[in-house]
């Protein structure tokens, strides 16, 4: 199933699945072309293929290497036949064109051009000065017209959701919660979101789901589909300071490590101060997590929890020490991924991306099309994804299990054989 879906999102993204009328419109008009081009070559010779004539003008000569010519076609008017009297065994239905369908107005090649165009961020209101004259005057160019495509969106949302994930191992994994304005109710939906890095360092977005806030349940509820659907418990999760999520994880994936976003635990501590102490609280706690080693991040927080205890911080001096531990969880992996891990950018960025194309909010009256909306959104960025540094030999080290300290393989162990043998 997987692979079949995999392959049909290759094929669309390449272009190779054209409708039966558009391509039927294409090789007429290059049947057109083929003929007008070995017209233009008869009337210049003054004579047909094979035929002699009185003066010499020249020969054929083969063909110039081929190549491709993008033409607009624009509109074309077309006359769609009619049957009559069809017995009912054999049509209930009567004829019916599958090459040109009943109120179709644009080939489902082009209408698939227009989606496109809509999800790299032309708005819907642009359709209509920007393709008029390319597309005619009948041809729907609504803003409705366009998004209508939400229903197939729909059909490849609920196939992407529903594929099996045993196929690849996940090393690390980064969840958070998005928030939509979307719908008529007051509550905004919480789009949670995991993201998962394969074997290979590619990233891969695993799960998306609307959720009521970010509880435990919905957390839970969307680890144990994605549990249930091949995948297993990854090395570390890093997520923001979420407590439904921590709990939901303990429960579901109890052996995964838990790293926090220094990003948010920035803006946690910076909350806790007044304005003027607000920009040195993200150097130091930048510094903190940009150390080389543990304990020198470890020396850096001492030496800053101290100031601001010194200060009459102590609120801030507490956000900086909570749940310690879990912010350097990544001290302990190799130092070329510790970019990647240490915050949710993974999450951060794709939406930094989905909000220039579109305000899912303001587009989408309805929860679910908003949804649809940004999991295209979100497949068309994700080709774009940065890879892991160190490529999947570090990757392979990983999942092996091999022992990192402050970044760095640790190779005790074959040094203790050495010292055996001799």
């Amino acid at each position: 199933m997987a692979i079949s879906y995999q392959k049909r999102r290759k094929e669309e993204q390449r272009g190779e699945i054209q409708d039966a009328l558009e391509a039927c419109v294409q090789k007429g008009a290059q049947e057109m072309l083929v003929a007008a081009l070995e017209e233009e070559v008869t009337v210049f010779l003054e004579r047909l293929r094979y035929q002699r004539s009185k003066q010499f003008r020249g020969y054929r000569n083969g063909y110039h290497p081929p190549r491709e010519i993008t033409v607009g076609l624009g509109p074309l008017e077309v006359r769609v036949p009619r049957v009559a009297d069809v017995p009912p065994e054999i049509s209930p239905q009567g004829f019916q064109s599958q090459i040109v369908k009943r109120y179709e107005r644009a080939s489902e090649t082009t209408q698939r051009l227009f989606t496109k165009l809509y999800l790299e961020g032309l708005a819907t209101g642009d359709f209509e000065p920007v393709f008029r004259e390319l597309v005619g005057e009948t041809t729907a160019l609504s803003p409705n017209a366009i998004v209508r495509r939400k229903e197939r969106w729909g059909k490849e949302y609920e196939a992407w959701r529903r594929r099996p994930l045993w196929e690849h191992r996940y090393a690390y994994t980064w969840e958070d919660g998005v928030y939509l304005g979307a719908g008529l109710e007051k509550e905004k939906t919480a789009l949670l979101c995991v993201v998962g890095a394969r074997e290979d360092g590619e990233k891969e977005l695993l799960g998306m789901e609307p959720g009521y806030r970010e509880s435990k349940e919905s957390w839970a509820e969307m680890l144990r589909d994605l549990r249930n659907r091949g995948l297993e418990a990854p090395l570390t999760a890093t997520g923001d300071g979420a407590l439904g999520l921590w709990a939901a994880l303990n429960e579901v994936y109890p052996t995964t490590g838990h790293q926090r976003c220094w990003n948010h635990r920035i803006t946690n501590v910076q909350a806790k101060l007044p304005k003027r102490y607000q920009t040195e609280a993200r150097r130091r706690l930048r510094e903190m997590y940009e150390a080389a080693t543990q304990k020198e991040c470890e020396e850096l927080r001492d030496r800053y929890v101290a100031e601001l205890m010194g200060r009459d911080q102590r609120v801030a001096a507490e956000t900086v020490l909570r749940d310690w531990d879990d912010f350097i969880t990544f001290y302990h992996y190799p130092q070329e991924h510790w970019i990647h891990l240490r915050t949710t950018n993974p999450i951060e960025s794709i939406f930094s991306g989905v909000r220039l194309r579109t305000d899912a909010a303001k587009r989408m009256r309805r929860r679910d099309n908003a949804l649809y909306l940004v999991f295209k959104i979100v497949q068309r960025l994700s080709r774009n994804w940065r890879t892991l540094n160190g490529g999947a030999n570090l990757m392979t080290l990983v999942l092996e299990g091999r022992e990192f300290k402050d970044g760095i393989l640790q190779r005790e162990k074959v040094a203790e054989l050495a010292g055996v043998r001799s």
